[in-house]
């Protein structure tokens, strides 16, 4: 796996996508992007090559995690779900006024997609970006699984 992934080519863009915050963190309306391949249980799920991705409204407690890889260590997750999804720890910010507040929407991918970057970038990346707008997200925290 190791050896793959060093292989593996990495996409170089010429600009960064950067943004700076428009308005102060303690007003902010923050999401969670997660690549953990995370569904309900009446969702679909992930399936190999699998681009799209699956709306998690900030109330969904009954996640599945849908890597199927043998090699993917489930054992965090299974302890606490916060090392992929940290949902309680945005509410604890927002209980104490570091951001302004939780969105009503999180989004997650299924982050083994090695030969499928570009349709991610180029399809269903942009689609989820226009759900947060949609949200008035001011932040995303992704959390890379």
């Amino acid at each position: 796996m190791r050896e793959l992934a060093a292989s593996l080519p990495v996409p170089e863009f010429e600009t960064t996508a950067f943004t700076p915050l428009s308005v102060p963190l303690g007003e902010a309306r923050v999401a969670i992007v997660t690549s953990a391949a995370l569904h309900r249980p009446d969702d679909d799920p992930f399936t190999a090559t699998d681009t799209s991705f699956r709306t998690l409204a900030a109330e969904d407690r009954d996640l599945l995690l849908g890597h199927w890889s043998p090699n993917f260590d489930r054992v965090g997750y299974t302890i606490d779900p916060n090392v992929a999804y940290p949902i309680d720890r945005l509410r604890e910010l927002a209980d104490e006024g570091v951001i302004g507040e939780v969105a009503p929407r999180h989004f997650s991918f299924a982050g083994n997609q090695p030969d499928t970057v570009a349709e991610v970038r180029l399809d269903s990346g942009p689609a989820c970006a226009a759900e947060l707008v949609a949200d008035g997200v001011d932040v995303v925290l992704l959390t890379p699984v």
